[in-house]
C-alpha cells in the first residue's frame, strides 16, 4: 500500500526519507531515524520495525543482523516490508512473501527503495533512476523528484491520499518534516510545501541550538535580516523562472 525512498547524504551526513500511500497520515508510521540509519516500515506496519532496529544498529549489529532479529521476534514478518540504509551507505531491505504484489525493493550506494500494492515494478525503478540522476539538486529536491517519477510510473495502484518527507542529521529535531495526510494530490502538496519552507523556516532553523551551541543564535534582527534576503532572492529567482517560461511560450 506504499512506496517509499530511504536516502542518506554523504556529503552532510543527513538521511532523508519520503514515503506515498494511499493510506491516511502515511508519514505518521512509517519514517524512523537514528544516528547511525534510517528505516521505513511499511505493508502491514509494525513501527516496532523501526524503533527496535534503531536500537540494535546503535547496539553495533549490522544490518543484515540487525534485519535478522527483526524478523524472528516478528511472528508477521512475511506481511512486512522494511528497508535501512546506515551512514556507511550499506543499504538492506526485507520484503515478505505475503506482502501485497507487486511488492519489490531496489538499492544502490546511500539508498533504498521498496513498495508493495504497486501497479508495476517499473515504480521502484523509476524512483531509483531518478534519484541517481538528480545529485545536483538539493537533498530535498532529490527525494521528492524521485518520488514523482515513481508516481508517474503508475505508483501505489489503489491510487494516491498521503505523502511525507522528512530529513534529519546532527540535531535532535527534524531539519524538514512535511506532510500531506489527506490529500488528492499529495506528492504535488509536498512540493508546494517545500517551496514554502524555502521562503522562512530553512534559514530560520540554521540559527537554532543544537549539541554544540545549546542556545543557537538568538540574536532576532541578524535572523531576520537574513530571512528577508533570502525572501528577496527566492522571489528573483521566480521572476527569472515566469520570464524564461514566457519566452520559450513565444517562440
Amino acid at each position: 500500500m506504499t512506496f517509499s525512498l530511504v536516502a542518506h547524504d554523504p556529503e552532510t551526513g543527513q538521511f532523508g526519507i519520503a514515503v506515498a500511500s494511499r493510506f491516511f497520515a502515511v508519514g505518521a508510521l512509517i519514517p524512523h531515524f537514528g544516528q547511525d540509519c534510517a528505516i521505513a516500515s511499511q505493508a502491514l506496519v509494525n513501527p516496532m520495525w523501526g524503533s527496535e532496529g534503531i536500537k540494535l544498529v546503535r547496539q553495533g549489529l549490522s544490518l543484515q543482523n540487525t534485519m535478522a532479529a527483526l524478523k524472528e521476534k516478528d511472528k508477521g514478518a512475511d506481511q512486512r516490508q522494511v528497508h535501512i540504509v546506515n551512514h556507511h551507505g550499506e543499504a538492506v531491505c526485507h520484503t515478505g512473501s505475503a506482502c501485497i504484489d507487486i511488492a519489490c525493493h531496489r538499492a544502490a550506494a546511500h539508498v533504498s527503495v521498496a513498495g508493495n500494492m504497486l501497479a508495476s515494478e517499473a515504480v521502484t525503478d523509476a524512483i531509483l533512476e531518478q534519484y541517481l540522476q538528480t545529485d545536483h539538486l538539493s537533498f530535498a529536491e532529490r527525494l521528492l523528484s524521485a518520488m514523482q517519477a515513481g508516481e508517474a510510473a503508475g505508483g501505489d495502484k489503489r491510487g494516491r491520499q498521503s505523502a511525507s518527507l522528512q530529513i534529519r542529521g546532527g540535531r535532535p529535531y527534524p531539519l524538514l518534516d512535511i506532510r500531506a495526510d489527506d490529500h488528492a494530490h499529495p506528492l504535488d502538496e509536498l512540493e508546494r510545501l517545500l517551496a514554502v519552507s524555502k521562503e522562512r523556516f530553512a534559514t530560520f532553523i540554521l540559527h537554532m541550538g543544537d549539541h554544540e551551541r545549546f542556545g543557537g543564535n538568538p540574536d532576532r534582527d541578524q535572523i531576520t535580516d537574513e530571512i528577508e534576503r533570502e525572501v528577496a532572492q527566492l522571489k528573483e529567482l521566480n521572476k527569472t523562472s515566469l520570464s524564461a517560461a514566457f519566452d520559450r511560450s513565444d517562440s
